[in-house]
């Protein structure tokens, strides 16, 4: 069998993310087979709270469960932040790939549409609601950087101008081996500029956004280049759109980021979900007796912007 180019990683954590992660891992298992290796991260300290029948179905799955580290890291603690965490991990592969636990593959998918060679591959972030433009005058500042000339639309935005760059964190692929001229990788890179930016009193509203912002400059700071990748490949449902179906029409999503389970069931993919769990572990659902099924209406955190 040849030897996977590709990791996709994601977050393990109880209650909520260890059942949303099973979901995910089956769907990965399901359109891109044995192609990429699986590992989930959690928290060491709660790795013994993992459900049993979580580390069953995902073992079942060929995915690896990696204790991580987190004491510590961000100063006070950020929740959100496990993915910066997850990714400064060492992997085996060429690439790597996060997804965050709300999200589902349901189309057969190639790693070849995911990767490019030096860069850091992801789509516009939905929104930013959250902040105006003059807010990256500070980040940039911050870093000592210059704003780039570049502008796009966001995923979502119907009017208004383009904006500064600005990418979800939900999934995004990069090389594992580049490194900068300071002998750095790009985990390391977006890290240390996550924490340079979090230690700014001037910079407003940086939580829980601080790994979107830092996402940007980190990957300019590396020495890579983003790659836009088309929404089908990460398209972020609920928000202002939620309530409309997925689109039919001459276009096919690979990947949906759902953010919450019933917005799933609202687009009609619960029971594809549930299928492939079945094919690929098993069973239909998983970690009931933590009290977090995802019928039950439990919510992530992930803002998804």
């Amino acid at each position: 069998m040849t030897t996977p180019k590709l990791t996709v990683y994601f977050i393990v954590e109880p209650p909520e993310y260890q059942i949303l992660a099973c979901y995910l891992a089956a769907s990965l298992r399901t359109q891109f087979g044995q192609t990429v290796a699986l590992v989930g991260y959690c928290p060491a300290q709660k790795v013994p709270l993992i459900a049993p029948d979580v580390v069953t179905a995902l073992a079942k799955m060929d995915c690896e469960i990696r204790p991580m580290q987190v004491e510590g890291m961000f100063d006070p603690p950020y929740p959100h932040g496990n993915k910066l965490i997850a990714t400064l991990q060492p992997r085996e592969t060429e690439y790597s790939c996060f997804m965050d636990s709300d999200v589902l593959c349901i189309k057969a998918n190639d790693v070849a549409n995911l990767i490019r060679p030096g860069h850091v591959c992801l789509t516009p972030a939905a929104s930013m609601n959250w902040a105006k433009q003059t807010v990256w005058d500070g980040i940039y500042a911050a870093a000592g950087m210059d704003i780039p000339q570049e502008r796009f639309m966001l995923m979502k935005q119907k009017k208004g101008k383009p904006r500064i760059p600005y990418f979800s964190s939900g999934l995004f692929v990069f090389p594992e081996q580049h490194r900068n001229d300071d002998g750095k990788s790009f985990p390391q890179v977006w890290y240390d500029m996550a924490r340079l930016l979090d230690a700014d009193p001037d910079i407003p509203m940086k939580r829980p956004y601080l790994d979107q912002i830092s996402l940007p400059l980190a990957i300019q700071k590396a020495g890579l280049a983003w790659h836009k990748l088309p929404q089908e490949q990460h398209f972020i449902l609920g928000g202002r759109a939620r309530g409309e179906p997925l689109p039919d029409k001459g276009r096919d999503i690979y990947t949906v980021h759902y953010r919450q389970w019933p917005i799933l069931n609202e687009v009609g993919l619960r029971w594809k979900a549930r299928k492939m769990l079945q094919n690929h572990a098993g069973v239909k659902s998983v970690g009931l007796g933590a009290g977090a099924d995802p019928d039950g209406g439990q919510q992530t955190a992930d803002t998804a912007e």
